[in-house]
């Protein structure tokens, strides 16, 4: 956690996918033990804590816990999180259940890709093609419609990092020597997480993204056997069609109003939300 005037917040940051606990959840006597420790910290008057996991159990633990030690707590919704449980013997399979559109996509973005020539690599390790890989990841990024990164070393960094422990899987695809498309995913215990993915635009008859995510998809259930694959973050709607589960992951936040600061920051919380319900629905 982060200490600061305006209160306690969780390590996270723009690039966070779920935050929490290492390791098994420690004991409710612990979390009481760490809200009284709050409640006396002068950062204390406001604890925010996400994006969390809303199913884990910690989380319920350390609302008591903050209850317990006369903070108003509350929930609010962070983003939702696509994800599927790999129960597939194959790629193949798992393709073969997808919606016609997504399949009839990525097979004519092959047939158009195969005539315009075009190679696609998927690296997995920190071999001699890893800094030229990271050059066309970026390129590919600065070429797309993703806003700039707010820290421009991280990915690169990210990237070498995740190569040297064996989590890497990134891949680019290129036509007639252009990188045209590019995604890095990060492989670890059996999970398979989709980190950043991008393609320029003005090759969308190739469906580079579809083909591309096609080609990671068979690699991580094929040769990696993974148990799950996770998009992490946000709600977009071709998610779904890859994706057979969703969750959504949450803030907690806690005011202690015995503290000026709190109390405010807590009329501003409840009485906003309060008003956001009283507005009337907008017809669709």
């Amino acid at each position: 956690m982060t200490l600061t005037e305006n209160g306690v917040r969780g390590l996270s940051n723009y690039y966070s996918s779920v935050f929490g606990p290492v390791g098994e959840g420690a004991a409710l006597a612990a979390w009481s033990l760490l809200a009284e420790a709050l409640r006396g910290h002068p950062s204390g008057a406001v604890v925010d804590l996400q994006p969390l996991d809303a199913e884990a159990p910690w989380v319920d633990s350390m609302a008591t816990a903050l209850r317990a030690a006369g903070y108003r707590v509350d929930r609010y919704f962070c983003f939702g999180n696509w994800y599927l449980p790999v129960a597939h013997a194959c790629f193949s399979d798992y393709l073969r259940e997808r919606p016609s559109p997504l399949r009839h996509s990525i097979e004519r973005g092959r047939r158009r890709l195969q005539r315009a020539g075009h190679v696609l690599r998927i690296l997995a390790d920190a071999g001699p093609e890893l800094e030229e890989e990271i050059a066309a990841f970026e390129s590919v990024y600065q070429r797309s419609w993703k806003v700039p990164e707010p820290c421009a070393a991280f990915m690169p960094g990210l990237i070498r990092l995740a190569a040297a422990q064996g989590w890497l899987r990134l891949g680019v695809l290129r036509v007639q020597g252009e990188p045209v498309a590019a995604q890095a995913w990060l492989v670890h215990a059996g999970k398979a997480n989709i980190y950043k993915l991008a393609y320029v635009e003005g090759f969308e008859r190739f469906s580079p993204g579809s083909v591309l995510t096609a080609a990671l998809m068979a690699h991580v259930m094929d040769v990696d056997r993974v148990r799950e694959v996770d998009y992490l973050t946000g709600d977009d709607a071709y998610k779904k069609d890859w994706m057979s589960h969703r969750r959504e992951r949450i803030g907690l936040i806690a005011f202690h109003p015995r503290r000026l600061r709190g109390l405010l920051a807590a009329a501003r919380h409840f009485g906003g939300k309060a008003l956001r319900s009283l507005r009337p629905s907008v017809p669709r």
